[in-house]
């Protein structure tokens, strides 16, 4: 396979993310909004998706499913990333500057994932 490495380091991360979700699930679970119900579910499958699209970024004909799926992913666990700026709990006892710069972060990631979908 010929990817530019950068492409590599994603999927690298996500799959990595991923594992982290069934190593450490507790992390996950704790950002998890209260309003959704079933957080040990929600955490398995975004989980379980992050090993799937990552692994899916590293083929040439799945790469844009991938990407696709990882904007979609992006914008589904933002309210996680929302809910850790406004919980102290959730925050993990962090810097409110840093749990901020966590929010816009996601607009980088969206954009660093749409390069790849044509």
């Amino acid at each position: 396979m010929n990817l530019p490495w950068h492409l590599y380091l994603m999927a690298f991360l996500y799959i990595l993310a991923g594992i982290n979700h069934f190593r450490s699930p507790g992390m996950y679970l704790r950002i998890i909004p209260p309003a959704f119900k079933n957080p040990k579910l929600i955490n398995t499958l975004s989980g379980a998706a992050e090993i799937l699209l990552g692994t899916l970024l590293l083929f040439p004909f799945s790469k844009r499913f991938a990407a696709w799926g990882i904007i979609a992913l992006l914008i589904a666990i933002f309210p996680a990333n929302l809910f850790m700026f406004q919980d102290k709990k959730a925050g993990f006892g962090l810097p409110k500057w840093i749990l901020f710069v966590r929010l816009p972060l996601q607009i980088v990631l969206i954009y660093w994932a749409y390069q790849y979908t044509f």
